[in-house]
């Protein structure tokens, strides 16, 4: 069964994708270069603060003498990481050795940031102005409400009571490879979106911001703008409120999307409207691994296989049928059992056993989650034989060629059957090969033009 996963990337990842001129104008932030300090591996922390004041090019072996010699592989992880970023600029000098300077834009506001401090743009209303905030618990409460509807419409609009006032444009380009839809056929979940489904909610996060960053330009929005945007709103502090007229018009058009998508709460007072950043933005800065937050889980699965979900979310009842039989569903507890027919479907969607036994684990009820382990193993062992029987043999449709008329012909059309990922076999001595069916297109074209 093929598989396929998707790479939910933070910031950093995006930013170190940006063009150099794009990185450097990011860079004119303080805030900016803050939230890549945070992110760096900790040696790359180290290199950026020792060579913070230093202002002629370190040569590559001395840094390397910086560590000892079992460090050797983390110091390599940590310097790919700052060129990747740029933070480090990379050459060669006189004697055709390579060294590495900080980034004079990266190295002069995080300069200035330490030594001056920093503000952010805008500081918090007065409690006399803003009046009736929502308590931390409200906050995140309001914040998690608005992510489940926002998955629930992503999935299906009918699924939803209340839909969020996301244009229909931006939702299609959030479902682009979530859903799959044919002529006048309902839209349905691709491989890409069961497994989505299944991910944490900062993965989750992750993808949905990535894909909102990635087709700003079709929006008519400088990426780097919105990147830069969005990083200085992580440094914000949680439950307090900033005036919306402090924001620019391009980041109100900004801040109305990241309310649909509960990173913040909009108010609005008798004479004032304002904002009130949530966990989810301020974690924006934060990377996926670096991220500690760990939601209560509400899982509990028995060596019955039966599973028992203590929750009143529709959502948590939606990701459950992916791979097991509901069978009823009170007020607060959702009943169902993991089946050979429930996880042959969810295999048939491109779920993974190891995907579904993680979000058990990871969604384990606190009576639970201490347990070792916290899902018993007959039931996750079972889970993976079960795959294990399905990937015994795997039935593809394709194309055989022989009598290739030379090498020559032979080894360009593997070579064009291997650009598309459509190679499934060759025979080099007999000159056969097997193609894909997405591909045998592409072979032909080729063959034929070496008539």
């Amino acid at each position: 069964m093929p598989e396929v996963r998707i790479i939910a990337k933070n910031f950093m990842d995006m930013v170190a994708s940006m063009p150099a001129m794009k990185l450097d104008k990011l860079y004119e932030n303080g805030f900016i270069c803050e939230a890549i300090l945070r992110s760096l591996p900790p040696l790359g922390k180290k290199y950026v603060l020792q060579l913070l004041h230093i202002d002629v090019p370190v040569a590559a072996k001395l840094l390397e003498e910086w560590v000892l010699p079992d460090g050797y592989t983390k110091h390599r992880v940590a310097i790919d990481r700052l060129v990747q970023l740029r933070v480090f600029v990379e050459a060669v000098d006189r004697k055709n050795d390579k060294t590495y300077k900080l980034n004079p834009t990266f190295q002069k506001s995080l300069q200035k940031l330490l030594v001056h401090g920093g503000t952010l743009p805008r500081e918090p209303m007065p409690s006399n102005i803003t009046v009736r905030l929502p308590t931390l618990d409200d906050l995140e409460a309001y914040a998690l409400q608005q992510w489940e509807c926002f998955l629930l419409q992503l999935i299906s609009s009918s699924l939803v009571e209340k839909p969020s006032n996301i244009s229909s444009s931006l939702m299609k380009v959030f479902q682009r490879r979530l859903l799959s839809q044919r002529d006048k056929e309902a839209p349905k979940l691709t491989e890409s979106g069961f497994q989505f489904l299944l991910m944490e909610t900062n993965a989750q996060l992750w993808y949905i911001i990535r894909e909102y960053i990635s087709n700003s330009e079709e929006r008519g929005v400088d990426a780097a703008d919105l990147i830069s945007f969005m990083l200085e709103l992580s440094f914000h502090v949680i439950g307090e409120a900033y005036n919306i007229n402090s924001l620019t018009d391009f980041q109100r058009s900004i801040i109305r999307d990241l309310a649909d998508l509960g990173l913040v709460k909009l108010q609005q007072g008798r004479k004032e409207s304002w904002f009130i950043p949530t966990k989810l933005a301020t974690n924006l800065s934060v990377s996926l691994a670096d991220s500690s937050s760990r939601k209560e889980g509400f899982v509990v699965v028995e060596t019955n296989f039966r599973v028992y979900a203590y929750s009143t979310s529709r959502l948590h009842c939606e990701i459950l049928r992916l791979f097991s039989k509901v069978e009823y569903q009170l007020p607060n507890l959702i009943v169902g059992a993991i089946t050979k027919e429930s996880l042959y479907n969810a295999f048939e969607n491109g779920i993974t056993a190891e995907q579904i036994i993680s979000f058990l684990q990871q969604n384990a009820h606190p009576r639970v989650a201490d347990r070792t382990p916290t899902v018993p193993e007959n039931v996750t062992d079972q889970i993976r034989l079960w795959e294990s029987d399905l990937n015994r043999v795997e039935m593809t449709e394709a194309y055989y060629y022989d009598e290739f008329p030379s090498r020559d012909v032979f080894e360009g059309a593997c070579d064009t059957a291997r650009e598309w990922n459509g190679l499934l076999w060759e025979d080099s001595k007999k000159m056969h090969m097997v193609v894909k069916t997405g591909v045998h297109t592409y072979v032909r074209e080729y063959l034929r033009s070496q008539k």
